[in-house]
């Protein structure tokens, strides 16, 4: 059996983080709620409970698994889809108001399930779309994120965490846009790794603001209160730091300067 299908239909109340509207916040594990509850609506009722879905998902015990605990939990599975062309003839008959998809399927496991969801996205710009991935795949995932509101990217495993996995699929159906920790921790990291500033302080990052203005070392130690000196200092360290060439002074303050303009 594969594990994320075993875990599913075995584990439905471990505590686990929340997050809302691509905000990751930092309690994790508060206010778990039992596996069978949902959030109230004005005027009673829950949002669950008047919420139609499709499933789609190519490894059949982790889709009935998944189905299994969106019927315990009020949801109304009105059709199940084993490929990305089931997929969009069901969402096609039914208009549901959420869709939740693996992110690879049939015929050739790349981006079926993704490519589905965005033509969903076009042909049904009301409907809420969950794509579900066994991986952070950092690409895939702002493409989706970025068709607009009422999209969610989650690991599978966070599935196995049942109460904030329904509170993610109610809020996503009111038009949330949710996105997974990790992809969030990959994000910031790719940022970093990829600014050419990263290496210099603050304070050099301030001189080399300064010369990208076309300041002078004279103008910039009047701009800091700080001597000539200490400024001559952060500009030879800014010039090192940044990997830029060895030519005449003069050329590498512009290099300089050009790589701060086009980090910022």
């Amino acid at each position: 059996m594969d594990a994320d299908a075993n875990i599913l239909l075995t584990q439905y109340d471990e505590p686990q983080l929340t997050f809302d509207d691509m905000d990751v916040p930092a309690n994790v594990g508060g206010d778990a709620r039992g596996a069978h509850d949902s959030a109230p609506m004005e005027g009673g009722g829950s949002v669950a409970a008047q919420m139609q879905v499709i499933l789609a998902e190519d490894d059949t015990l982790f889709r009935e698994g998944l189905a299994s605990l969106l019927d315990h939990s009020g949801f109304d599975v009105v059709g199940q889809a084993g490929d990305g062309a089931q997929l969009l003839a069901l969402v096609r008959e039914k208009t549901p108001d959420l869709v939740v998809t693996d992110i690879r399927m049939p015929p050739t496991n790349t981006t079926e399930g993704l490519d589905a969801a965005q033509v969903i996205r076009d042909e049904f710009p009301d409907t809420g779309i969950l794509v579900l991935s066994a991986h952070v795949d950092v690409e895939h995932a702002m493409e989706l994120l970025a068709s607009g509101h009422g999209i969610g990217y989650l690991l599978k495993s966070r599935v196995t965490d049942v109460a904030d996995f329904i509170d993610t699929l109610e809020r996503i159906a009111k038009g949330a846009s949710v996105v997974d920790p990790a992809l969030v921790q990959e994000l910031v990291s790719a940022r970093r790794r990829d600014d050419p500033l990263a290496v210099l302080s603050a304070r050099e990052r301030e001189v080399l603001a300064l010369m990208a203005e076309g300041r002078s070392n004279t103008g910039i130690a009047h701009r800091l209160w700080v001597t000539e000196g200490t400024v001559e200092k952060h500009v030879r360290s800014i010039l090192t730091k940044l990997n830029l060439p060895e030519t005449g002074d003069d050329h590498r303050r512009v290099l300089a300067a050009v790589t701060f303009l086009e980090a910022s």
